[in-house]
């Protein structure tokens, strides 16, 4: 292996907190990785790496090395971007993470054309609702919907994430239809897990901001399963139009309240800002961006 291999796996060790876990996240030996960082560090004539038999800190030397490396590396990923051009065939494994409802519904065929399109491309997906730790578990990149705090990351906005309250045209008969806060504070109501579990936060029309303490009749972190229950009859639900929409256009789920408004979220491709950007990570978020540049089918809900 060159200088620029091991330089890369150098900043692989300290991003994923040593070498077992490097060696865990690329699958390949340990052994082979803690050799190939000692050839650094001879080639280097310096001690990267302070190394016990369970855990293992920078040194001096290592802090300055993998700043400087990160910068390197950021610079070649970039300059070959540049060069190579979007219809180069990339390659190597690219490990992602993407919410469970979304991902399956909206971005599987997204991801599955671009893998179409690069044939050489291994790519190792995630499709889950749990928060990832991105540098500590080794993937790439995520899409994420949030309102996004944790400044460890860059992120790129992809779309907009509408969310609608709505129930069952057989539960509304049953129950009547709300058509006001105060209304709604007295119906059933099914709440995803995810959010604050106690509170609805709602605009009203005279954009007033509110926050409804409710208490759940169901709860569960899947947007897919609250729908069903919704649908069933079970309560009044907010869930993301992406998730509703097309419930909602069969008639199986009504919108309630639509002259109040929920939290709107976002769409995010995120990624560590210390980890240098793969081409293979540049061209399936500008493929995703580019998807998604177009006001999205299942928003067109007015």
């Amino acid at each position: 292996m060159g200088q620029m291999e091991n330089m890369a796996l150098f900043v692989r060790i300290v991003e994923a907190g040593g070498i077992g876990k490097a060696a865990a996240q690329l699958d390949i030996a340990k052994s082979a990785v803690s050799r190939r960082l000692v050839e650094l560090e001879k080639q280097l004539d310096t001690q990267l790496l302070s190394r016990t038999t369970r855990q293992s800190h920078l040194t001096d030397a290592g802090r300055i090395y993998y700043q400087k490396a990160l910068t390197i590396l950021n610079d070649v990923a970039e300059l070959n971007a540049q060069t190579s051009g979007i219809s180069t065939n990339i390659e190597g494994t690219l490990k992602l993470t993407a919410p469970l409802s979304f991902g399956l519904t909206h971005l599987a065929p997204i991801i599955d054309e671009f893998s179409q399109r690069h044939t050489n491309l291994c790519i190792d997906i995630d499709f889950s609702d749990r928060h990832i730790d991105l540098v500590e578990e080794g993937y790439e990149l995520a899409i994420r919907i949030s309102n996004l705090k944790d400044s460890t990351l860059k992120a790129k906005r992809l779309t907009s994430i509408r969310h609608f309250l709505c129930a069952s045209p057989d539960y509304l008969k049953q129950h009547g239809q709300p058509t006001n806060l105060d209304q709604l504070s007295q119906h059933r109501i099914l709440q995803y897990t995810q959010n604050d579990h106690h509170k609805l936060h709602i605009t009203d029309p005279q954009q007033k901001q509110h926050q409804l303490d409710v208490s759940a009749k169901i709860k569960a972190n899947n947007g897919d399963f609250l729908k069903m229950v919704a649908i069933n009859g079970q309560g009044i639900v907010a869930l993301p139009l992406f998730i509703t929409h097309q419930a909602i256009t069969q008639g199986q789920l009504v919108p309630i309240l639509t002259d109040h408004q929920l939290p709107t979220l976002h769409a995010y491709a995120v990624y560590p800002q210390t980890r240098f950007l793969s081409q293979r990570c540049r061209l399936l978020i500008d493929f995703i961006s580019e998807k998604f540049a177009q006001k999205p089918l299942w928003d067109n809900l007015q």
